[in-house]
């Protein structure tokens, strides 16, 4: 009787790899285009401001801005500016830094819901960033204190700002 085939694929111990040896070649330099829309985006984060566009047609305001509604498939109609402060809407608590190595602290990461003066926005459908939430530890995670939480951005000072959505350090918790 033969043996069944394993459902999840073949370990890859029981897999030969061929190995490539590549000579170091030099540095390769890359250029990314931010396009019309980030690129106004990135430039208002240098000035301090969260800016985004809007689709007077269906109500939809789009941050990181967007040149056409998704929803409409129509060019966007005005620019608006977020006041910087907004509600936590989904938090975590990440133990992975960003080169993947285990983090001595945890990083607290949410999707903030800004606020758009002018506009009201449900729960389904809102502006909003993903970013990091300081003043806050794990155990506001684990016992669910964000969820609802007001913040608001902190930014770089104007001389370190680079255009980039690093500019913004991270989201304060405002403590009533």
């Amino acid at each position: 009787m033969t043996k069944p085939k394993n459902p999840r694929g073949t370990p890859f111990e029981e897999v030969a790899f061929p190995v490539f040896e590549m000579p170091h070649v030099g540095k390769a330099r890359y250029n990314y285009t931010t396009g019309w829309a980030l690129g106004r985006f990135l430039a208002g984060l240098k000035e301090g401001k969260i800016l985004g566009t809007v689709c007077k047609k269906c109500g939809r305001v789009f941050i990181p801005p967007r040149m056409y509604c998704s929803y409409c498939f129509r060019e966007v109609d005005d620019w608006v500016e977020a006041s910087g402060e907004g509600t936590v809407h989904t938090v975590v608590a990440s133990y992975i830094e960003a080169t993947r190595a285990r983090a001595e602290e945890p990083k607290i990461v949410g999707v903030i819901k800004l606020d758009v003066p002018g506009y009201n926005f449900d729960d389904h459908f809102f502006p909003g960033v993903l970013h990091y939430i300081c003043g806050a530890s794990d155990e506001d995670v684990k016992n669910m204190k964000l969820f609802g939480a007001r913040v608001r951005a902190r930014f770089k000072p104007p001389g370190q700002r680079t255009g980039s959505i690093t500019d913004i350090e991270c989201f304060e918790v405002v403590r009533p």
